[in-house]
Order: C-alpha cells, then sequence, then structure tokens
C-alpha cells in the first residue's frame, strides 16, 4: 500500500475523527500518537494493529479486562540520563518506577492470556522487563516522595544530629522566651517567624536588654525582632548540617542516575509500548461508542459494506436524538464503478463521504461501523474531489481547479485505486462539461479502477447502463411527498425531479410548462421514465414490506394456534386418563363391596382373602413396572390434573349457584288473577278462593272464613276452569 494524500484526508474529514478518538486517550504521548496517526503503507502492520485494537475492545466485554496503563511521560528524564553526572527531580523518579511498574503489570498480563490477546502478546513480548530500576528507586525514595533517611549511612547519622540540634534550638528558645516574658520585655504576641527561625517579639523600649541577633521589625517600629544568643549557635551548625545533608542527597541521588541510566533504552521502549497500548484503548473506546467492529479483509478486490454509517453524523445525531440512516454498497470485478445520482439533499455526498471516510479509517487501523459480516478490501491510492474547491490564493475558478485535480486523476489511477468524486462534470457548460465528464469516467473504467460518482448528467447515466462493469444507483426518494428516504438503491439510476421539486415548492405552474418546452424533449421524457421507475420501484418496496409483514403475522398466529391446539390435546388426554382411573377405581369398588358383602353374610375370613388377593393380582397384572422415578412423576402428574379438575369443577359450581341466586333475584311475573281463581299467601300454607276483586285487593274465602288481601301478596294455586 501507499501513502493517501493529505488533501483526500481533509475532504473527508479524517483529522476530525482524529480529534474525538485522541479525546479518549489517557496520556498526553497517546493523544500525540493519535493525532499524527497516517494510513498505514504496509498491510501486515495494518492487520496486525487492528486486531491489536479488535482485541483491546473485546477486553471491554470479557472477565480479563486488561489492566490500566496511564502513566506520565518521561521525555525530560530520559535526556537527563543521557548527561553524564546529572540528577533527576524526586517525581521524575517515581515516574520512571511507575512507568516500569506499569510495563511489568501489562506484559505479565498478556502473557498469561496470551490466548485470548495474542497480537497484544507478540507486542508486549519485544518488551524485556526488569525489576531493578523498580526496587533501586524504592530503595531511596519513599512514598511521600522524599529521599529515606537510611538510604546511606552519612545520610542517617547527619539527619539524626539535624534532629538533636533542632530539639536544642527548641529548649533553648523556649527558655529564652520564658524568661523574658516574665521580665514584661515582649509584645502580646510573644513571638514570630522570619526565614524558618523562630525569633522574639520584643516592645521596642527594650531591645537593649534582650541579647541577641535584630532579625526585622513591625511596620509601626513597636516591635523588634530579635533571635536569643542561646540559639544562635545551634542555629548556624543546624544551617551547616542541613548543608551536608543537601550534598548526602545530591550525591546518593546521581548514584541512583548512574544505576538507572544503562536502562534508558529500556525506560524509552516501555514509554513508546504504553503509548501503543494508549493507542489502542482510544480506538477501542471510539469503536464502542460507534458500535464499530472490524470487516473481513478481503485477499481478493472484493468491497461490500453493509450498514454502513458515517461515523461524525452518527455521533451528532446521536447527540441530539436524531436518526441516522445506514447504507450499503459493494465494489468488485463485476461491478466496478458505481454512479450515483438522484436529486439534491437526497444523501448522495454523504454516501459517498461516508465509503470514503470508513476506508480512510480501516486503512487507519481504525474499527469501522458496519455490519459485523462486511467485507473490505485495501487500497494503494484513494483519490477525491469533493466540495467547492475554488483555488482563491491561485486564482483558479471551481472548474479549472477540477480540471487540475482530475488531470493528476488521470497520472495516478490504475487498478489499486479508489476514487470518489462529488457532482462529477460540473461547472462548466452541461452538454461539454458531460461529455468531458464522460471522457474522464471511461478513462477511469479501462483502468480497471475502483470508483464511486455523483452526477446529474444523463449520458453518465446512461454510460453506467451501457458498460457491463459499471452499474447506477440512486437515492430513494418518497414519491408522494417529494422527501428524501435516505436509502441509496442499487441497480437503477436516479431522476433529480427537477420540474416535480420545484412545483412542491410553489413556483408556478405555467413556467415550469413553459421551461419543459424550452428542453429537448427527449430528455424529459428520459428524466420522466426514470422517476417513473422510481415511483414503481418504491411502491413494490412498499407492497413487499407489507407482504412480508402479514407473512410474519400469520406465522405468528399459526404457532400460536398449534401452540393452543396442543395444549388442548394434552389436556384432553389427562382428562381421560383422569376418567378412565375413576372408572376403574369404581369397578375395583364395586368388586371389593361384594367380597365384604359375601364376608358379612357368611363371616368366613378364608374365601374372604382369596377373593382379595386373586382381585389384587388381577390388578396388578394389568400394572406396568416402572422406576420409583417414573412413578413418583405420575403420581405428581395425576394430582396436578385432579387439582386443576377440582379447581374447574369449583369455579363451575359458584357459577350454577351464582345463576340459581340471580334467577331467583328476578322479580317473577304477577298473574293476572280472576274471580274463583284458587290462591293462597306467598308466605302461607292455606289455599282459599277469590270470591270479589276490587282496585288491586281481593277477598279470599278459606271457607270458614274470609279476608281482605293485596293482589301482590298472593300467588296462584290454581286458576278458575
Amino acid at each position: 500500500m501507499k501513502g493517501i494524500s493529505k488533501k483526500t484526508l481533509q475532504d473527508l474529514e479524517f483529522y476530525t475523527v482524529l480529534e474525538q478518538v485522541a479525546h479518549h486517550a489517557s496520556t498526553d504521548i497517546g493523544s500525540a500518537k493519535i493525532l499524527h496517526t497516517k494510513p498505514f503503507t504496509d498491510e501486515e502492520s495494518l492487520k496486525a494493529h487492528l486486531s491489536q485494537v479488535n482485541e483491546y475492545l473485546a477486553s471491554f466485554d470479557n472477565d480479563n479486562r486488561i489492566p490500566d496503563h496511564g502513566f506520565q511521560a518521561i521525555d525530560k528524564q530520559l535526556k537527563l540520563l543521557g548527561v553524564e553526572n546529572t540528577f533527576l527531580e524526586i517525581q521524575g523518579y517515581r515516574d520512571i518506577a511507575s512507568l516500569s511498574e506499569t510495563v511489568n503489570v501489562l506484559v505479565k498480563f498478556l502473557k498469561k492470556f496470551k490466548e485470548y490477546y495474542p497480537t497484544l502478546f507478540l507486542r508486549s513480548d519485544t518488551i524485556e522487563t526488569t525489576t531493578e530500576v523498580i526496587n533501586a528507586v524504592n530503595r531511596i525514595i519513599d512514598r511521600f516522595g522524599e529521599v529515606r533517611d537510611n538510604a546511606s549511612g552519612e545520610l542517617f547519622s547527619i539527619r539524626n544530629q539535624i534532629n538533636k540540634v533542632r530539639a536544642k534550638i527548641g529548649s533553648s528558645f523556649n527558655s529564652a522566651l520564658s524568661r523574658y516574658h516574665q521580665a514584661d520585655y515582649l509584645d502580646e504576641i510573644r513571638e514570630s517567624v522570619i526565614d524558618s527561625h523562630r525569633v522574639l517579639a520584643v516592645k521596642a523600649m527594650h531591645r537593649k536588654k534582650v541579647k541577641g541577633a535584630i532579625m526585622g521589625s513591625s511596620k509601626t517600629g513597636s516591635i523588634v525582632f530579635v533571635e536569643p544568643d542561646a540559639t544562635l549557635q545551634l542555629s548556624r551548625e543546624l544551617n551547616n548540617l542541613e548543608y551536608e545533608e543537601k550534598e548526602e542527597v545530591v550525591r546518593i541521588l546521581k548514584q541512583l542516575t548512574d544505576l538507572i541510566r544503562p536502562y534508558t533504552p529500556w525506560l524509552a521502549d516501555y514509554q513508546e509500548f504504553l503509548g501503543d497500548v494508549d493507542v489502542y484503548a482510544s480506538k477501542a473506546l471510539y469503536a464502542k461508542q460507534l458500535n464499530a467492529v472490524l470487516p473481513k479483509i478481503s485477499k481478493e478486490r472484493n468491497y461490500n459494506v453493509r450498514d454502513a454509517y458515517h461515523p461524525l453524523l452518527y455521533l451528532t445525531n446521536l447527540e441530539e436524538g436524531k436518526p441516522t440512516y445506514p447504507q450499503s454498497m459493494a465494489l468488485g470485478h463485476e461491478n466496478r464503478i458505481i454512479v450515483i445520482s438522484g436529486p439534491n439533499a437526497g444523501g448522495k455526498s454523504i454516501t459517498l463521504k461516508t465509503i470514503g471516510l470508513l476506508q480512510v479509517m480501516l486503512q487507519s487501523g481504525m474499527l469501522i461501523p458496519v455490519h459485523e459480516r462486511s467485507e473490505a478490501c485495501l487500497f494503494d491510492k484513494i483519490l477525491t474531489d469533493i466540495g467547492d474547491n475554488q483555488s482563491i490564493e491561485n486564482h483558479l475558478s471551481t472548474y479549472s481547479y477540477r480540471l487540475k485535480n482530475m488531470n493528476q486523476f488521470l497520472k495516478k489511477v490504475n487498478r489499486n485505486t479508489l476514487f470518489l468524486i462529488d457532482e462529477f462534470g460540473t461547472g462548466s457548460d452541461p452538454e461539454l462539461g458531460g461529455a468531458l465528464a464522460e471522457a474522464f469516467l471511461e478513462h477511469f473504467y479501462n483502468e480497471e479502477a475502483f470508483g464511486v460518482i455523483t452526477t446529474h448528467y444523463a449520458n453518465l447515466k446512461l454510460l453506467a447502463n451501457e458498460m457491463p462493469h459499471m452499474s447506477n444507483a440512486n437515492m430513494q426518494f418518497d414519491n408522494r411527498t417529494l422527501e428524501p428516504v435516505f436509502k441509496l438503491v442499487m441497480g437503477e439510476a436516479g431522476s433529480s425531479f427537477t420540474f416535480e421539486v420545484a412545483q412542491k415548492n410553489g413556483i408556478p405552474y405555467s413556467l415550469i410548462n413553459k421551461a419543459k418546452k424550452k428542453i429537448e424533449r427527449g430528455k424529459v421524457r428520459f428524466d420522466a421514465t426514470i422517476a417513473k421507475l422510481q415511483k414503481q420501484r418504491s411502491q413494490m418496496e412498499k407492497t413487499s414490506r407489507s407482504l412480508k409483514e402479514e407473512e410474519t403475522k400469520a406465522r405468528e398466529e399459526q404457532q400460536q394456534l398449534n401452540h393452543l391446539n396442543q395444549r388442548l390435546k394434552d389436556k384432553l388426554s389427562n382428562y381421560q386418563e383422569l376418567y378412565d382411573h375413576n372408572q376403574r377405581m369404581i369397578v375395583l369398588g364395586n368388586r371389593v363391596n361384594d367380597v365384604a358383602e359375601r364376608y358379612f353374610i357368611d363371616n368366613k375370613k378364608r374365601p374372604l382373602i382369596s377373593a382379595l388377593l386373586k382381585l389384587v393380582e388381577t390388578e396388578n397384572s394389568k400394572r406396568k413396572k416402572t422406576t420409583v422415578k417414573e412413578s413418583k412423576e405420575r403420581k405428581q402428574k395425576k394430582h396436578k390434573v385432579e387439582q386443576e379438575v377440582a379447581q374447574k369443577i369449583t369455579v363451575v359450581r359458584k357459577e350454577k349457584r351464582a345463576h340459581k341466586k340471580k334467577e331467583a333475584a328476578k322479580p317473577k311475573p304477577r298473574p293476572v288473577f280472576k274471580v274463583g281463581d284458587r290462591v293462597r299467601l306467598r308466605d302461607g300454607r292455606a289455599v282459599g278462593s277469590i270470591d270479589q276483586i276490587e282496585k288491586e285487593k281481593a277477598i279470599v274465602n278459606y271457607g270458614l272464613f274470609t279476608t281482605n288481601v293485596s293482589l301482590g301478596q298472593l300467588e296462584l294455586v290454581e286458576s278458575k276452569k
């Protein structure tokens, strides 16, 4: 593979992607490496890098997550290590030790889990590790960033003396403080600190009465700060000891530096290795954000991406809560060049940029947001002509610039090239520009290059239709609303919908009709035919989707019916088994009852036992031998069915009782009473006959007496014949 030009990377907004990836870096070195990323020129190195990023991505979802690789850059320390008789700052040694420890942990981890991370292990296996640097630093410097007292015998002795002198200074100062305070020579604040020395706050009027060195005074002059004579000599001794301590610390650090210096190349390798790991991790995090994968890398020239997303557009829409429409495209020996046509704002340019940007990302060692079964190939060169490239500094028009760019295409294009051209042929007279664009396209075709172009020119659509290894494609539009669907459809040219879009935007029909008359009739018919084909295709796709949905729905309903039917069959079978069992138990019970009745009559035990044994043997001959487990399962099944039946019987009985109550609660229609009918009171038993009826009341004759009763209290026993 050869390098891809800076212009191509700018056209495809590759540097914006690098900035987004760099945000995931945890180190400055990793971030710098990412921002300076260029497409690989060696295929084997690219494949190894892609595998490393893919393995790091996989680590996010398993239990063996890769350890932290964070570190502080040691560039300054490495430079100083290269200079004899120098030493580093304390923090510098700590950074070196931390770097070494991180590398040791990471290399050990990747060696342990090399089956999970084979290519990352191969990268770490080139690193030679040691604990000498870590141990040396830890022997000299403690976890608080101080040189240890026992770093040398001399330092230990000096610090002991310092502690003793400081104790003496404190004791002598406190003695002077107490004496002069009792003498009332001191101000209320009593003492202060100047240049790290404790001093007495002496009232100005008594300054000659206090022996010592004057170190300063207050702004008003009312206080004089004096270091007592008793502590002066001890302070000088302390200064000498602190100077000796500093000299000894420098000597120790130089000795430590000399010990570390031979490992300088190793430390440089450590930093380079962790910087690379940071790059892998950042690209993996970016891939996780995009749901990106590593497609199959084809050795042949097969390019087939499915559900490809433009990464920048995808992340922007994700933040704004908008949908992003994926595209699918295939290039190969039989279909090397694709001509995308259709109206403006339909997604042609973004589709073109998506293909180009994803290819550049892949060849720069990044995973890309496509379907996992996608396939890609690698190109030596990727040539782009995208956007308005009017060159002000060179005083070139857009068309002149594009012609200059096409001249470069003609020189560079070959069978290992991918070219991407937006609005091919525009910028000049449509007839002449279209003819020149057709000539360029034929040249690219003859060179067997792969490419994708977008255009409105009819002659380029016709050329794509005529050439065997070239095909048309269009961005689908809704034929009713004329709104873009943002879906690439292969195999057909797209109409620009020029007049339809103009009419939709309120242009008077008379002007549109006048414009149609001004152009060749054949072009209008050609564009109209394409538009008609697009509408038919859109309708067919809708019909196809509708049929598929109905088919899926019917299949689901059939599965539900089959499942329900099977459940009903199982339930009927279980109920039948329970019924047969109960009938058998009834027959068996009747036989036992007959035997018991005979024994009740004759009271003979021998025939009773004989009959019972015969009955048991007969029943056992019908049984099948089963295991304890099978017998237990059968009993559980039988018990479950019995419970189910009992529950259903309970429900049915409740429903019957409720129905009876409901029927009883219904008011019965009152009969029409006539004189002579035999009746009785609703709650009574005596029966009488009606002698007379007047205004909802009747006189009932019971033979011995008569009574006046409301008709609503009577029940009809027998009508008069």
